[in-house]
Formats: structure tokens, C-alpha cells, sequence
């Protein structure tokens, strides 16, 4: 058996007060014929990014309507993580010499992890992401259906041979679920693919609401000066994250606000992504000694403080929230501070602009030069401020919580059984 991670039950009723009544009623009205259904979720770490994110919470949220919801991970691999990553790089647009070797360990590496499946039983499959994706390979038709892949990531413009090496397993796959219709390459029939946007889940520590006043005494204990501006990324040391052009937004903005901050806020959580560290070193360098700007990479500097905690205090203490990345698939990130009431300024891209409609709840940008300008707009405007954070947050009230995501699946069962 997979190694599985072990979740709580969560009872819808609990998001009754926050969410519209429709999405309520309709959720029940579903779940009463999913009673006992057995649904296994598999991705690659139980900690770390957003997929671990989403599963810490649905996981729980499906077992508290009556249905007998696992989550498993594939055995971690250091090898097999540095590839996945390449892989999931390469779908997001980077070019990848996919090698003989390469697809012999990954090969070798999903008929390790099906075998440990064979064992296991469900009535719904679901995989999430590019790494257990070609166990599709190796598990028998008849015991893994219906058998769902999640993929989250921005697959507009793929590198093409690493595309056609991974489309082969998703084709396998009953359906294929995809966060915007842009991702869904013209390779996919149409009659499998399925789009979920992601959710957030406004009662974990990181979502509940935190006086702004403790806010800004954890952030002073981290060096920051609650005094001054403060403008904040919250994202993995990740290329598609762009840091360092949002060091250089920063410095854009700073020539006209001088006593402004940054912080980058990327902890090394998950185990499946190896590059982070050489990002980290590049972000790093790039700082150039400015003493106005923190990065934050190592959970050990939190002491006894918790991640999710560290990252609330963030989100509700800054000024402004930056997430401009060059691709995303949704960026949860994006959904939490904007569910705080806070103006985010979003790259114009993927997942993204599922969520900030330009002007009305946030901005989107395409350069650098254009979000120091939306910073130093933002930063001069209370009312503007207040006005976005507004919207924004009234747009994840009825977008993106929880219990649309549950209904989403729901609704996805009730096709495929």
C-alpha cells in the first residue's frame, strides 16, 4: 500500500454561515447518493505547495458528507523529484531534453508505485500533477476505475516532447481535470477533459481571520519595521514565480516611496522540488545587501511559530500583496490574501486571471516596470486599497472556498457512476 496521510473529518455545516445557501443545498442534495463512496486521492508529498494544501482540507471536507476519502503519496525519491520537476518545468513551457534515462527512471519509478497499489481498494481514482500521472501504465483496467487525473499546473504551451511523453499516460485516464480551459491542450478529446478551478479553505490557521495589530508584532520580530510600507510575495523559491522580478518591481516602486519593504516569503516545505535552493541562491544575490528587503526560506526561523501562522501574519500585515509569476497554474496564494481583503497585484497569466479581474479586485501586470507602478499606486490610495480588498474578497466568497471545490467533485461522481 501507498504510504497514506492520515486527515480529520470536517462537517460541512461549518462553512453553512460563509457560503452561498444554492452552493449549501445543492452539496447536500448531492452527497446523500455518495455515502460510502471509497475515493482515493494520490500525489506526491503531504506537505508543501498547493496541492497538499487543497488535499488537507477536501480530504477531510468529503469525509465529513459521508464518503470514505483516503489520501495516499508516492514513495519520495531524490532522483525521481529533480526529474518530476524538470517535467513539470518542461509543461510549463521550458525547453527539456527528455533522455532515454529519464524516461527509464520514471518508468521505473510508476511501476514501483503501482505495485504498491495493488492492494488497495476504491471506487474513484484520482491523481494529482505530472508525478504519479504514468502509474496509468501499470495498473489494471478492470480494479482502477474510473481513474482521474488532476493536473494543476499552467499546460498552455508545453515543450512539446515532454508533452507528448506525458500525454500518453493522461490519455489513459477517464477524465482529465484542468483548472482553466486554456490548459486543455488540443490533444485532449474533449469528452475528457473537465475544468476545476482550485479553493481555499477559509478555517485552517493560515485563512482565519488575525488582528492586523498581532500581525505586525510577528512581523516586527522578524525585522520588519511596522511602520513602514510593506509589500509581500508569498511563493516558492521557483522560477515561474519570477522573484527577482519582483525584486526589481520593488526597486521601481522605491524610487518613489524610499522607506518601502519587501519580503519574500518562499519556505522549503515540499519534498518534490529540489530546484528551490538554487533559485533561493539567485534571489539572493540579487539582493545586493539592500536591508529593506527579507527572504524568508528556512522553516527553523520560525521557532515555535507555525508555517501557516507565520504566513497569516504576512498576508494580513502587509500593504500589498504581490504574486507575479510568469506561470501559474492557479496560485493559492493569490486566493488567500485576497480572501484576507488585501489588493493583490497578480502576473497576467494562467490561473490567475481566473481569480483578479484587472482594476475591479486587483491588478494584473506583465512586466517588472508595471507592478512598481501598481505598488506605488496602491501604496498612495487608502481608499483604492480598501475599495480592491473588497471586491476581492467577496470574490473568493463565491468563487473559490471549499465547498465548491467539494461540489465540483460531486458533480464530477455523479457523471462518471
Amino acid at each position: 500500500m501507498l504510504p497514506q496521510v492520515k486527515t480529520k473529518t470536517q462537517k460541512l455545516a461549518k462553512y453553512q454561515e460563509i457560503i452561498p445557501g444554492k452552493l449549501y443545498q445543492e452539496i447536500e442534495s448531492l452527497a446523500r447518493d455518495f455515502k460510502g463512496l471509497k475515493v482515493a486521492m494520490i500525489n506526491a508529498t503531504p506537505r508543501g505547495g498547493g496541492v497538499a494544501e487543497i488535499l488537507k482540507s477536501l480530504v477531510p471536507l468529503m469525509k465529513g458528507i459521508g464518503i470514505k476519502a483516503k489520501w495516499f503519496v508516492i514513495p519520495p525519491g531524490r532522483k525521481f523529484f529533480a526529474l518530476t520537476k524538470e517535467i513539470h518545468n518542461a509543461l510549463q513551457g521550458k525547453k527539456f531534453p527528455l533522455s532515454f534515462t529519464s524516461r527509464r527512471l520514471y518508468h521505473r519509478y510508476m511501476e514501483r508505485s503501482a505495485k504498491l497499489m495493488l492492494d488497495m481498494k476504491a471506487d474513484v481514482w484520482i491523481l494529482h500533477d505530472p508525478q504519479p500521472a504514468g502509474i496509468s501504465q501499470y495498473l489494471s483496467d478492470n480494479d482502477f476505475h474510473p481513474l482521474i487525473s488532476r493536473i494543476h499546473i499552467d499546460t498552455t504551451s508545453p515543450h512539446p516532447e515532454t508533452w507528448n511523453f506525458i500525454k500518453g499516460f493522461l490519455l489513459q485516464y477517464d477524465k482529465i481535470i484542468f483548472s482553466s480551459k486554456e490548459f486543455v491542450h488540443p490533444d485532449i478529446p474533449h469528452k475528457k477533459s473537465v475544468i476545476v478551478p482550485p479553493a481555499i479553505d477559509p478555517f485552517t490557521e493560515k485563512n482565519r481571520p488575525l488582528a492586523l495589530a498581532k500581525a505586525k508584532i510577528i512581523l516586527k520580530s522578524f525585522g520588519i519595521n511596522p511602520q513602514k510600507p510593506l509589500v509581500a510575495q508569498v511563493s516558492r523559491f521557483d522560477p515561474w514565480k519570477d522573484p527577482v522580478g519582483v525584486i526589481q518591481a520593488y526597486r521601481h516602486a522605491k524610487k518613489k516611496i524610499p522607506n518601502l519593504q519587501l519580503a519574500l516569503v518562499g519556505l522549503f516545505l515540499a519534498y518534490d522540488d529540489p530546484e528551490a535552493m538554487k533559485i533561493f541562491r539567485e534571489t539572493k544575490k540579487e539582493v545586493r545587501g539592500d536591508k529593506d528587503i527579507f527572504l524568508f526560506s528556512n522553516p527553523e526561523q520560525l521557532g515555535s511559530l507555525s508555517v501557516d501562522r507565520f504566513v497569516n501574519a504576512f498576508q494580513t500585515g502587509a500593504d500589498v500583496i504581490l504574486q507575479k509569476s510568469i506561470r501559474e497554474g492557479f496560485g493559492l496564494s493569490v486566493t488567500e490574501a485576497m480572501w484576507k481583503g488585501k489588493p493583490v497585484i497578480g502576473g497576467n497569466v494562467g490561473g490567475i486571471k481566473l481569480q483578479i479581474k484587472d482594476g475591479k479586485n486587483g491588478f494584473l501586470v506583465s512586466s517588472p516596470q508595471e507592478a512598481g507602478e501598481r505598488i506605488v499606486e496602491l501604496m498612495k490610495e487608502a481608499k483604492l486599497r480598501e475599495k480592491l480588498g473588497k471586491a476581492a474578497r467577496k470574490t473568493v466568497r463565491e468563487k473559490f472556498l471549499m465547498p465548491r471545490l467539494l461540489r465540483d467533485y460531486l458533480r464530477l461522481f455523479k457523471e462518471l457512476l
